[in-house]
């Protein structure tokens, strides 16, 4: 069987979610699609919209037929670590292929990218430090440096999102040299960061869940652009936690947290470095809203989402020394099976004495620090809900067993 990876947060599943996977595993000639998915807290230092169990459904439903947790000790992280945990999954797997979706959508220019940054790397590296002590945070400092080494280069745009981790994904698997053939489709008809929702029927994550969020919402505004089984699982989790998360429902947990900080705590936690502890403990005071708090805080050095990102860390109160732990190898130190169809649980079994990595299907049997933190990280999402749902939700690791679907 011939299995190809995909990298995915589903924060929902949407109609383009949909498109990927049918185009990878059609562009492959793939018999399996794996997907490693973050788990309760995202790459942009979210909350996800609704539990990664809902959304393993949702994936296994719309084409995945294995779906693997990214660790929170890479699932919140900027892109190359981000990057480097999920290769390090798919990689185990044996993965014959991956497919990633990207503004550029040809997988030459970012395999002529990462050609270049590997032969200018000194060049580069020197630019992106000139740039960051301008100001600018990494992701930028590093398009501007790519820009000014290789004017007449035509290299591949670093300021878009997609580009930006697809770009990440192969400098990994060059580096690691990993035995899978990179593709890339186009990303159709709406971009990432896309906060309206669009006139056709793909449109954004970021957009649905602004939908979601908006008064007077209800489903039936984002019906168009989510398979029925998205909806019927929105709908579900709903009905039975009555919320979809976001960052509101966290930022009083967030607020005590600061509010009992010292400086010197504060910096222990990681990604808070450079004195950004003095802003954040002196805008906590006077923010009424999480957003409200991020705006205030918010400069060209520190991004949105890097500033998300460290609220995350925060408020799992994931210390330096802690993350240290769980990074030492730079690489995902287990499997972590969510859920599977019956043809990806064809695939494990051919796969069952070649994996890379020690397998997980009961969480009782295996101890990691990486899987610690994934284990803190879903206690700490299930306090959006209320009582009495919320003590039973905690339990969710270790009474969920892997989700099989026909």
């Amino acid at each position: 069987m011939k299995a190809v990876g995909i990298i995915v947060e589903y924060n929902p599943f949407h109609n383009g979610h949909f498109y990927h996977v049918q185009e990878s595993r059609k562009q492959t000639e793939a018999d399996c699609v794996v997907a490693v998915m973050s788990g309760h807290f995202l790459q942009r230092g979210e909350p996800a919209l609704v539990s990664k169990w809902a959304r393993t459904k949702m994936a296994l439903e719309g084409g995945v037929d294995i779906v693997i947790e990214l660790p929170y000790a890479f699932s919140t992280q900027h892109a190359d670590l981000f990057a480097s945990g999920a290769m390090s999954i798919l990689s185990a797997l044996n993965v014959d292929s991956f497919c990633f979706g990207s503004e550029n959508g040809d997988i030459q220019s970012f395999l002529h990218a990462e050609r270049f940054y590997h032969r200018h790397h000194e060049k580069v590296s020197l630019y992106v430090q000139r740039a960051m002590e301008e100001g600018f945070s990494y992701p930028r400092a590093l398009s501007l440096a790519l820009k000014t080494v290789g004017a007449l280069e035509n290299l591949l745009d670093l300021s878009q999102p997609n580009n930006i981790l697809g770009y990440a994904y192969i400098k990994t698997l060059v580096q690691k040299n990993y035995p899978i053939k990179p593709y890339t489709i186009t990303r159709i008809q709406s971009h990432y960061h896309d906060e309206e929702l669009s006139s056709s029927t793909v449109t954004s994550a970021t957009s649905i869940r602004k939908a979601l969020f908006a008064k007077k919402s209800n489903l039936q505004t984002v019906d168009r652009y989510i398979p029925e089984s998205t909806g019927k699982y929105l709908h579900e989790y709903l009905l039975t936690y009555g919320l979809y998360h976001e960052w509101e429902n966290y930022f009083s947990y967030l607020k005590y947290k600061l509010l009992t900080m010292t400086p010197q705590q504060l910096q222990e936690i990681y990604e808070i470095e450079e004195g950004i502890e003095y802003r954040l403990l002196h805008y906590i005071k006077q923010s009424k809203t999480f957003s409200e708090f991020i705006r205030s805080v918010k400069n060209k050095r520190y991004t949105w989402t890097r500033l998300q990102r460290m609220c995350v860390h925060i408020l799992n109160h994931t210390t330096k020394e802690q993350m240290e732990t769980a990074l030492k190898e730079q690489t995902a130190s287990y499997i972590r099976l969510l859920g599977m169809t019956k043809k990806g649980q064809a695939y494990l079994k051919l796969q069952k004495k070649k994996l890379g990595l020690p397998f997980i299907s009961t969480l009782s049997k295996f101890q990691h620090p990486q899987l610690e933190q994934d284990i803190k990280a879903t206690s700490i999402y299930g306090l959006a809900l209320p009582e009495p749902i919320r003590s039973k939700f905690l339990f969710n690791e270790y009474r969920i067993p892997p989700i099989l679907v026909d």
